[in-house]
């Protein structure tokens, strides 16, 4: 546990700061882009769950009603604990979100993406500094890393399905590992 936080997977300080940048309107809005994306994987893996791993306001969930996909919607975000623990589900989604955790929890946020990726992940993950900073000054991206130590990371807890460049950055379709796989 780091400050109380199960799992390891944000400390109570770096949540409050979370917290406090949530305040923007505009932070929090890189889900909103890949909806028809996730809209399409959605189709066509006929996923009847998607947990939206760092969930912020849930614009995804939004932007899919939008896309018409009737899903059952699972978010999580340690910003908003109203919404509850990382829930299983068929396809997990974590949308411009692995950049933004702390260094130190990042085997414990990857060991817990694995746990709840019943079938399959999308993962986007931006590999440059962020526009905003955080309110102790810091970049808003705590680990900004190239696609390639991404995918070492990935490798190990699921396979990778496909990993396509996208403009500062990568997006990574995965199949959860189980002991049948």
């Amino acid at each position: 546990m780091v400050n109380g936080s199960p799992a390891s997977l944000i400390s109570d300080e770096y949540r409050t700061q979370q917290q406090q940048l949530h305040r923007n309107p505009n932070y929090g809005v890189a889900s909103v882009h890949f909806a028809p994306l996730v809209a399409r994987v959605v189709r066509t893996l006929g996923a009847s769950s998607l947990s939206d791993y760092g969930a912020g306001k849930r614009r995804l969930e939004a932007a899919l009603r939008e896309e018409r996909i009737a899903v059952d919607y699972r978010p999580y975000d340690p910003a908003f604990p109203d919404y509850g623990e990382p829930c299983p589900a068929d396809l997990v989604c974590c949308i411009d979100v692995l950049e933004h955790v702390e260094p130190d929890c990042l085997d414990a946020v990857l060991d817990d993406l694995r746990r709840i990726t019943v079938s399959h992940g999308l993962f986007t993950v931006h590999t440059g500094p962020a526009q905003k900073v955080l309110p102790d000054g810091r970049n808003a991206h705590l680990i900004q890393r190239p696609a390639e130590w991404w995918l070492e990371r990935l490798e190990p807890r699921f396979q990778i399905l496909e990993a396509r460049a996208m403009p500062l950055g990568v997006i990574v379709f995965v199949k959860g590992r189980t002991a049948e796989n």
